[in-house]
Protein backbone atom coordinates (compact mmCIF):
# COMPACT_ATOMS: atom_id res chain seq x y z
CA UNK A 1 0.00 0.00 0.00
CA UNK A 2 1.63 3.40 -1.23
CA UNK A 3 2.13 6.25 1.44
CA UNK A 4 2.45 8.37 -1.55
CA UNK A 5 0.61 11.60 -0.91
CA UNK A 6 -2.85 12.30 -2.48
CA UNK A 7 -2.10 14.83 -4.84
CA UNK A 8 -4.21 18.19 -4.72
CA UNK A 9 -5.28 21.20 -6.55
CA UNK A 10 -4.62 24.70 -6.43
CA UNK A 11 -7.10 26.14 -3.46
CA UNK A 12 -9.89 27.74 -4.90
CA UNK A 13 -9.64 31.14 -5.69
CA UNK A 14 -12.31 33.68 -3.87
CA UNK A 15 -13.37 34.81 -6.95
CA UNK A 16 -14.26 31.61 -7.62
CA UNK A 17 -15.86 30.85 -4.40
CA UNK A 18 -17.90 34.03 -5.12
CA UNK A 19 -19.17 33.35 -8.27
CA UNK A 20 -19.91 29.72 -7.39
CA UNK A 21 -21.96 30.35 -4.70
CA UNK A 22 -23.92 33.21 -6.82
CA UNK A 23 -24.32 30.08 -9.28
CA UNK A 24 -25.77 27.90 -7.18
CA UNK A 25 -28.41 31.07 -6.51
CA UNK A 26 -29.20 34.05 -4.24
CA UNK A 27 -26.25 34.62 -1.78
CA UNK A 28 -27.87 36.13 1.55
CA UNK A 29 -25.33 38.32 3.87
CA UNK A 30 -26.94 36.74 7.38
CA UNK A 31 -26.77 33.09 5.98
CA UNK A 32 -22.93 33.35 4.08
CA UNK A 33 -20.84 35.72 5.57
CA UNK A 34 -17.81 34.20 4.40
CA UNK A 35 -18.64 34.77 0.73
CA UNK A 36 -20.83 37.76 1.08
CA UNK A 37 -17.68 39.92 2.65
CA UNK A 38 -15.96 38.39 -0.52
CA UNK A 39 -18.30 39.49 -2.52
CA UNK A 40 -18.01 43.17 -1.19
CA UNK A 41 -14.18 43.13 -2.08
CA UNK A 42 -14.21 41.52 -5.48
CA UNK A 43 -17.96 42.77 -7.08
CA UNK A 44 -16.16 44.54 -9.73
CA UNK A 45 -14.24 41.15 -10.63
CA UNK A 46 -17.41 39.50 -10.20
CA UNK A 47 -18.97 41.69 -12.53
CA UNK A 48 -16.50 41.25 -15.31
CA UNK A 49 -16.29 37.45 -14.99
CA UNK A 50 -20.27 37.12 -15.32
CA UNK A 51 -20.29 39.38 -17.91
CA UNK A 52 -18.68 37.04 -20.25
CA UNK A 53 -21.33 34.60 -19.97
CA UNK A 54 -23.77 36.91 -20.45
CA UNK A 55 -24.85 37.54 -16.79
CA UNK A 56 -25.48 40.88 -13.96
CA UNK A 57 -24.76 40.33 -10.60
CA UNK A 58 -27.07 42.11 -8.91
CA UNK A 59 -26.43 43.13 -5.06
CA UNK A 60 -28.81 44.62 -2.57
CA UNK A 61 -26.84 46.13 0.01
CA UNK A 62 -29.55 47.18 2.47
CA UNK A 63 -31.77 44.37 1.92
CA UNK A 64 -28.46 41.71 2.41
CA UNK A 65 -28.49 39.74 -0.95
CA UNK A 66 -27.16 38.91 -4.27
CA UNK A 67 -28.09 37.25 -7.25
CA UNK A 68 -27.38 36.50 -10.90
CA UNK A 69 -29.88 37.70 -13.27
CA UNK A 70 -29.29 37.30 -17.72
CA UNK A 71 -28.21 41.11 -19.21
CA UNK A 72 -30.15 42.46 -21.20
CA UNK A 73 -28.86 42.48 -25.38
CA UNK A 74 -29.17 45.25 -27.73
CA UNK A 75 -31.66 45.10 -30.08
CA UNK A 76 -30.73 43.73 -33.47
CA UNK A 77 -27.86 41.83 -31.33
CA UNK A 78 -27.37 37.96 -31.19
CA UNK A 79 -28.76 36.85 -27.67
CA UNK A 80 -26.52 34.23 -26.02
CA UNK A 81 -28.56 31.14 -24.57
CA UNK A 82 -30.02 31.84 -20.92
CA UNK A 83 -27.83 30.39 -18.36
CA UNK A 84 -30.69 31.32 -15.64
CA UNK A 85 -33.67 29.59 -17.06
CA UNK A 86 -37.01 31.28 -16.61
CA UNK A 87 -38.77 28.78 -14.52
CA UNK A 88 -42.58 28.19 -15.09
CA UNK A 89 -45.23 28.90 -11.97
CA UNK A 90 -48.13 26.91 -11.49
CA UNK A 91 -51.39 29.43 -10.76
CA UNK A 92 -51.17 28.59 -6.89
CA UNK A 93 -47.39 29.52 -6.50
CA UNK A 94 -48.07 32.86 -8.69
CA UNK A 95 -50.70 33.19 -6.62
CA UNK A 96 -48.61 33.00 -3.17
CA UNK A 97 -45.72 35.18 -4.50
CA UNK A 98 -48.19 37.92 -5.20
CA UNK A 99 -49.80 37.34 -1.44
CA UNK A 100 -46.57 37.22 -0.10
CA UNK A 101 -45.58 40.57 -1.42
CA UNK A 102 -48.20 42.09 -0.71
CA UNK A 103 -48.05 40.98 3.22
CA UNK A 104 -43.94 41.70 3.18
CA UNK A 105 -45.37 45.28 1.80
CA UNK A 106 -47.47 45.71 4.32
CA UNK A 107 -44.99 44.42 7.18
CA UNK A 108 -42.28 47.01 6.05
CA UNK A 109 -45.13 49.91 6.31
CA UNK A 110 -46.02 48.96 9.65
CA UNK A 111 -43.10 48.09 11.90
CA UNK A 112 -39.13 49.26 11.70
CA UNK A 113 -38.74 45.08 12.19
CA UNK A 114 -36.77 43.52 8.97
CA UNK A 115 -37.75 39.56 9.24
CA UNK A 116 -41.30 38.83 8.04
CA UNK A 117 -42.28 35.53 9.52
CA UNK A 118 -45.67 33.54 8.92
CA UNK A 119 -46.84 30.16 10.66
CA UNK A 120 -48.00 27.48 7.82
CA UNK A 121 -51.62 28.43 9.26
CA UNK A 122 -51.05 32.05 8.12
CA UNK A 123 -50.16 31.12 4.40
CA UNK A 124 -52.73 28.05 4.20
CA UNK A 125 -55.37 31.37 5.55
CA UNK A 126 -53.91 34.11 2.75
CA UNK A 127 -54.08 31.11 -0.09
CA UNK A 128 -57.54 29.35 0.87
CA UNK A 129 -59.27 31.95 -1.40
CA UNK A 130 -58.08 30.86 -4.52
CA UNK A 131 -57.92 27.63 -4.21
CA UNK A 132 -61.10 25.02 -4.91
CA UNK A 133 -63.10 24.81 -2.23
CA UNK A 134 -62.84 21.72 -0.55
CA UNK A 135 -64.01 19.26 2.82
CA UNK A 136 -60.87 18.07 3.32
CA UNK A 137 -58.70 20.41 5.43
CA UNK A 138 -55.86 17.87 5.46
CA UNK A 139 -56.07 17.68 1.91
CA UNK A 140 -55.94 21.82 1.57
CA UNK A 141 -53.01 22.01 4.06
CA UNK A 142 -51.05 19.55 2.02
CA UNK A 143 -51.48 21.18 -0.88
CA UNK A 144 -50.28 24.39 0.19
CA UNK A 145 -47.34 22.84 1.74
CA UNK A 146 -46.85 21.67 -1.79
CA UNK A 147 -46.77 25.37 -3.30
CA UNK A 148 -45.02 26.59 -0.09
CA UNK A 149 -41.96 23.79 -1.03
CA UNK A 150 -42.20 25.66 -4.43
CA UNK A 151 -41.47 28.96 -2.88
CA UNK A 152 -38.84 27.95 -0.61
CA UNK A 153 -37.07 26.50 -3.79
CA UNK A 154 -37.09 29.27 -5.52
CA UNK A 155 -35.65 31.11 -2.76
CA UNK A 156 -38.74 33.36 -1.39
CA UNK A 157 -39.12 31.60 1.80
CA UNK A 158 -36.95 30.03 4.56
CA UNK A 159 -38.05 27.08 6.97
CA UNK A 160 -36.98 28.74 10.73
CA UNK A 161 -34.55 26.26 11.78
CA UNK A 162 -36.19 24.17 14.65
CA UNK A 163 -39.84 24.91 13.64
CA UNK A 164 -40.31 23.66 10.46
CA UNK A 165 -44.19 24.83 10.36
CA UNK A 166 -42.76 29.12 10.49
CA UNK A 167 -41.31 30.33 7.36
CA UNK A 168 -39.45 33.61 6.76
CA UNK A 169 -40.32 35.45 3.88
CA UNK A 170 -36.78 36.54 2.05
CA UNK A 171 -36.54 40.04 1.34
CA UNK A 172 -34.79 38.95 -2.19
CA UNK A 173 -38.62 38.85 -3.13
CA UNK A 174 -39.04 42.83 -3.53
CA UNK A 175 -35.71 42.21 -5.93
CA UNK A 176 -38.55 40.15 -8.52
CA UNK A 177 -41.65 41.87 -7.75
CA UNK A 178 -41.44 45.68 -8.30
CA UNK A 179 -43.29 49.07 -7.10
CA UNK A 180 -45.13 49.26 -10.36
CA UNK A 181 -46.53 45.93 -10.13
CA UNK A 182 -47.35 45.86 -6.47
CA UNK A 183 -49.38 49.28 -7.16
CA UNK A 184 -51.39 47.61 -9.46
CA UNK A 185 -51.25 44.54 -6.81
CA UNK A 186 -55.36 44.52 -6.01
CA UNK A 187 -56.13 44.62 -9.88
CA UNK A 188 -53.67 41.56 -10.28
CA UNK A 189 -55.34 39.95 -7.18
CA UNK A 190 -58.97 40.49 -8.50
CA UNK A 191 -57.64 39.11 -11.29
CA UNK A 192 -56.18 35.88 -9.86
CA UNK A 193 -59.99 35.51 -8.39
CA UNK A 194 -61.39 34.82 -11.70
CA UNK A 195 -58.61 32.60 -12.78
CA UNK A 196 -59.38 30.68 -9.08
CA UNK A 197 -63.13 30.01 -9.93
CA UNK A 198 -61.97 28.69 -13.57
CA UNK A 199 -59.70 26.56 -11.91
CA UNK A 200 -61.77 25.17 -9.64
CA UNK A 201 -64.23 24.79 -12.41
CA UNK A 202 -61.83 22.84 -14.34
CA UNK A 203 -60.92 20.81 -10.84
CA UNK A 204 -64.44 19.84 -10.39
CA UNK A 205 -64.93 18.28 -14.07
CA UNK A 206 -61.68 15.77 -13.98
Amino acid sequence: MSDAPVATGPEPSDLSVVVVNLCRGPLYRDTNVHAWEMLGRLRAQVSDYVAVLGLQVVVDESEGYAFLRSRPHPEGAVALPRLIARQPLSFPVSVLLALLRKRLAEFDSSTAETRLVLSRDQIVEMLRLFLPSSNNEARLVDQVGAHINKVIELGFLQRLRGSPDDFEVRRILKAYVDGQWLADLDARLAEYLGEAAAYEDEAEAV
